[in-house]
Order: C-alpha cells, then structure tokens, then sequence
C-alpha cells in the first residue's frame, strides 16, 4: 500500500512539473491565466529555421528605388522553402504594396524603415472588409489572407505615407501644415475647409496592414505609423499575439485608428503604445445586416499593460459590432489625453451583444469629454466634435426591440483612477434595450460634471467617487 501510495505521489509530481514546464514554455500564459471567462493560451507561432536578407533579391535602402519586386521574390524564396525570417536591414526601404505567405516572419532590423509608396497605381482595387462592410478598395500596403503562421516583427518602423490618401480639415492643422498639405493640387471642398487629393483617393484608400481569416500571428516591437485609414486591421484572425508593438498617426489623421480588432479570437493586445487620430485600441466585429450574418463575435480578447495617448477613444467597442463582442478584459493600462478613456458605442440598426467585458486598473489623466461612454445614438463623430448634438436629442415614438437593437449588458469596471475629465459618465441607451447590469467599483473621478444615466438598467455603484 505504502509502495502504491509513493508511486502515486511520483506520478502527481512529473505531472504538475510537466504541466508547469509546459506553461513556462509560453511567455504568454501568465495572460490567459485566471481570468474571469473561459479561454485557451495563445501560442507565439513557429516558423522553420530559414533566413533571407532583402538586399540579396535585387533592394536597395536608398529610400527612393522601388522594393516591391524585391519583396515579393525574398518572400516566394522563402515560401518555396517551407517559410521561414525575411530580415529587412538598416535602410529605407521605398515600395508597393507586400503580400505575406504562411509561415513567413517579415523582420525588420533596428534602423530599418518600410516606406510605402503613395502612387495610387501600385494599389490595385480588390474587393475587402473596411468599417464592417464588403467595399472595393485599393489593396492594402501589407496584405494576408486565409494565412497560417505569420509574423511582422523586430525593431524597425513601417510607414504608409498617409499624408498621400488621407482627406485633412483645416481646423485640425496649423496655417503652416494646411498650406504644404494643400499646396501640390488636389480637391477642396465649396467652404475652402476640407482638402483631399482626389475623389478615388478618397473612396479608395485602404487600412495599412490587413490580415484576414489568418491563424497564428505576431506583430512584435514594430512601430506601424502614418496609415492611409485604418492602421492596423486584423479581421477573422484566431490566435492574435500583438506584443510590444507602437501604432501611431497624427491627431488629425481622418480614420486613422490604431487598432481595430474584429471578429477575431483568442488574442493578446499587451505592453503598447497607441497615439491616433481616431479610436486607439478598438473591439469590431462587423456592421448592420453583413456583420450579423457573418455572425463572427470578437471574443476571448486581453488587453494589458499598454499606454494610450491621443485619439477618440483609449479603449473602445463599437461602433460597428453587429456580430457580437465578448470575453474580453482590459487591465493596467493608462490613457493620457483621449477625448474619451473607455468608450462604449452603438446605433439602432446595428443588432449585436456586447457581454461579459470586465475592465480593471485603469489610470487616465486629462481627458477631454468623458472618461466613461455609451452611446446608443452614436453618429460617426467624435464625441469632441458633437457634443452639442449629442445632448439634443428630440423625443422618439416608442420603439420595439429586434434583431438590428444594439444590446449591452453584463459589464465590470473596477478600480479606475481619472485626473479630469470634462464629466465622469454618459450612459446614453436605448428606451427599448436599456444597458444592463454594469457594475461600477472603486472608482475614483475628478470631473467638472458627474454625468447621465440615461436609459439604463442594474447599473451598481460601489465606492465610486467624484470630484472637482
């Protein structure tokens, strides 16, 4: 018996020792461990042990020939190797548009820069997702699809030469910055405040990297910044690692979101730096009647340890959410000068669910409106921009809810500190889905304005305080 008894003792020792090594085996485990749903480790990917160096197909890093080819033959070498690291060296590395392959890893050395070309013509329109709806856009400078084990990593910059695509209004820029923004042609508008460089520029630009229905992905210590709309736009995408990474644009950058996460699962968002001219770090996952027929929720999602300066929103759901937002957890981040710090957003017509988001340890100072937002009435604008708008809204006929009623519920936000904020709250739901069950903890507010609860349900405060 006692023979039986040590033999069971050994064997429940390899087993935890196994266990553990597995886990420390993962860097990432520590994220998905003890967390308030259910939710498997994301695995960095693997690629096979080949290296090929940009220069070696035909590049130069002078900043002004043309890479494209060159890329495109370094990664078909590797890709008929089986995969493996492109190394991008210390240069400017001038180009169109780069197609990633499975098991590919595009590393960019310290010092190297991707610049990407704002010639129109290198971009061919293909049919793709943008705002949660099929559109015709111009190719997206860095491109993958139906792709298994793909990374972008190493210490170098991306850029997409934005200023190219990208419409601009004049409130937003110096006299000096709208003079040599508008100084080489293009279109302005009848009121002589809005400029763009032409009308397919303006229907056609496309977010700087998309990765669809990919599998296994990294995107390590890269700085992505100066995006044509969108930055970066993973779209179906299961086992998302995004580590370390800057995703950056003006504050003036129309569309320019740093992050839109949509309808992706099972991905870590951690140690970042966000600065944008639109939302930061933003959880989609389709729009109206196309996103809940892809019924594809965004779901199984941490965010940790990440540092958001200026944009619309440091965290935000919506608005575009009609297949549904899940699981997900934001900690020990911190958010300086967004017009909003977490900010919640829907419209009648989109339909979806948005549960189970818990929310913990969040720091921000100076925000511009409000530090905590849901706006069932959202309409396209900065909360900056509308404000005004927003607080007139006229009485409606009573509306029944149905599959296209935006429904949020289920919601812990706990232990935040906000250094001013124009007001505390805007709870903006609707009479015939009120927000329901969003539980306030620890939460500590100077704002000149406590705020509005409007339409909501079970909203339970704890220990919340507000002053001036």
């Amino acid at each position: 018996m006692m023979k039986l008894t040590k033999q069971l003792a050994t064997a429940l020792l390899l087993t935890l020792a196994t266990g553990m090594q597995a886990a420390n085996n993962n860097p990432y485990s520590i994220y998905t461990s003890n967390l308030p749903f259910s939710m498997p480790e994301v695995t960095v990917p693997t690629f096979p042990n080949h290296l090929v160096n940009l220069k070696d197909f035909g590049a130069k890093g002078d900043g002004t020939s043309l890479c494209t080819e060159a890329f495109a033959k370094a990664i078909d070498a590797l890709s008929q190797k089986g995969g493996g690291r492109l190394v991008v060296p210390q240069g400017v590395w001038f180009t169109g548009p780069i197609e990633l392959k499975s098991n590919i890893d595009l590393h960019l050395e310290q010092g190297a820069i991707i610049l990407f070309s704002g010639d129109m013509s290198l971009y061919p329109v293909i049919e793709t997702v943008y705002e949660g709806k099929a559109d015709r856009r111009c190719q997206s400078p860095i491109t993958g699809k139906d792709l298994v084990n793909v990374a972008i990593t190493g210490r170098g910059v991306i850029d997409g030469n934005g200023q190219n695509w990208r419409p601009l209004k004049k409130w937003k820029v110096t006299d000096k910055q709208w003079a040599k923004m508008t100084k080489n042609g293009g279109i302005m508008s009848e009121k002589k405040d809005l400029w763009y460089p032409s009308e397919e520029h303006l229907r056609r630009r496309p977010v700087l990297i998309q990765l669809v229905n990919c599998r296994n992905v990294l995107l390590q210590n890269v700085a992505f910044q100066n995006s044509p709309a969108w930055n970066i736009h993973p779209l179906m995408c299961e086992n998302l690692i995004i580590d370390g990474i800057t995703a950056r644009n003006p504050f003036y950058a129309q569309n320019g979101d740093a992050l839109d996460l949509e309808s992706c699962r099972n991905a870590l968002v951690v140690n970042s730096v966000f600065d944008a001219g639109d939302d930061c770090i933003c959880i989609k996952s389709g729009k109206d009647k196309e996103g809940r027929l892809r019924a594809r929720p965004c779901e199984n999602v941490v965010i940790s340890g990440c540092t958001v300066f200026a944009g619309h929103g440091g965290f935000t759901v919506g608005s575009e959410m009609s297949g549904g937002v899940r699981n997900i957890l934001v900690k020990d981040c911190q958010f300086l000068g967004t017009d909003v710090g977490l900010r919640f957003k829907s419209t009648r017509g989109r339909g979806g669910v948005v549960e189970n988001i818990f929310i913990n340890s969040i720091s921000m100072y100076n925000i511009i409106e409000d530090a905590l937002t849901f706006d069932l009435y959202y309409d396209g604008k900065s909360v900056t921009d509308d404000m005004d708008g927003i607080e007139q809204q006229s009485a409606k006929a009573r509306i029944v809810a149905d599959e296209t009623t935006p429904c949020f519920r289920n919601i812990t936000i706990e232990n935040i500190i906000c250094r001013g904020a124009n007001r505390a709250f805007y709870f903006n739901g609707l009479p015939e889905q009120p927000i329901k069950n969003v539980n306030l903890r620890n939460i500590y507010i100077t704002a000149d304005q406590e705020g509005t609860f409007r339409y909501c349900e079970g909203v339970k405060k704890e220990n919340v305080n507000i002053g001036k």
